[in-house]
């Protein structure tokens, strides 16, 4: 009975001259275990590797020290205005905290600008009311408010105001102002609305000489509908007799604009 020959691919790798390649191949083997095992790790441990310190929310000059302490170098990235960190405080890091790297890799450290700065609009020869509405578009405060005889501005007219117009302010600065009295003043202490219903609100403004001015509604989850939210002027500031007192009166959000809000 005949033996059965070899296939042609049996043939092939039962050759000599094929017989080098599987040294190669071996070689080849061993070298890349030998690399990966031996070489790369020798090489990233050469100086010693570290956990990085999170140094977000620090002042720039406590994270330096930090970095500078664990053999880090620490590099000035980007100034960013941020409302949620103080100015100079460090925002971002790169890398990250609680990456591994190698003793002496640089992180670079976005600081905080603090919050934008505003610019302070002109209120002189507006009214309270206006002032007001200036500023709250401005980012700003209405602050404290003085009167003051004048006989060039009318009534209720802004004379000046404590930070010139064109100043740069942090954002939510209060700004005082100067209100002209007239040719004289009455003192007559303004009284607290705040809290008060509308009717509570100009019952107390007729007792006490005083008249209710420009009445604004304003939309207010929080509070009961025709209740004062803020008064112009404020509580305690000194106006002359029959001085309009402007009321901001809260109203309930439109049920109807938010069924719409909501089937779109």
């Amino acid at each position: 009975m005949m033996k059965k020959q070899p296939g042609t691919f049996v043939k092939i790798i039962r050759s000599k001259s094929i017989r080098p390649l599987y040294w190669f191949f071996g070689i080849g083997v061993v070298v890349i275990f030998i690399f990966d095992s031996f070489i790369m790790p020798y090489y990233v441990n050469i100086g010693g590797t570290l956990t990085v310190p999170n140094v977000v929310g620090l002042k720039e000059e406590t994270a330096r020290k930090i970095l500078d302490s664990l053999h880090l170098v620490p590099k000035r990235g980007d100034i960013r205005q941020d409302p949620s960190f103080p100015e100079g405080y460090v925002i971002l890091q790169n890398p990250a905290g609680e990456q591994i790297v190698k003793t002496g890799r640089r992180v670079y450290l976005t600081i905080s600008g603090g919050e934008q700065d505003v610019i302070v609009p002109s209120l002189r020869g507006r009214s309270i009311r206006d002032a007001k509405f200036a500023l709250d578009r401005a980012g700003l405060r209405q602050g404290a408010i003085q009167y003051q005889v004048s006989i060039d501005l009318p009534e209720g007219t802004i004379i000046s105001q404590d930070i010139s117009a064109g100043n740069k302010m942090k954002k939510g600065a209060y700004i005082s102002i100067m209100v002209s009295a007239g040719e004289s003043i009455d003192s007559i202490y303004v009284p607290t609305l705040i809290g008060k219903t509308l009717s509570e609100a100009q019952k107390i403004l007729k007792e006490k000489g005083l008249r209710t001015g420009n009445v604004t509604f304003q939309f207010n989850d929080e509070l009961l509908p025709n209740t004062v939210i803020d008064q112009l002027p404020r509580e305690n500031d000194i106006v002359t007799t029959q001085k309009e007192i402007d009321l901001f009166i809260s109203q309930a959000p439109d049920k109807s604009s938010k069924k719409t809000d909501r089937e779109k």
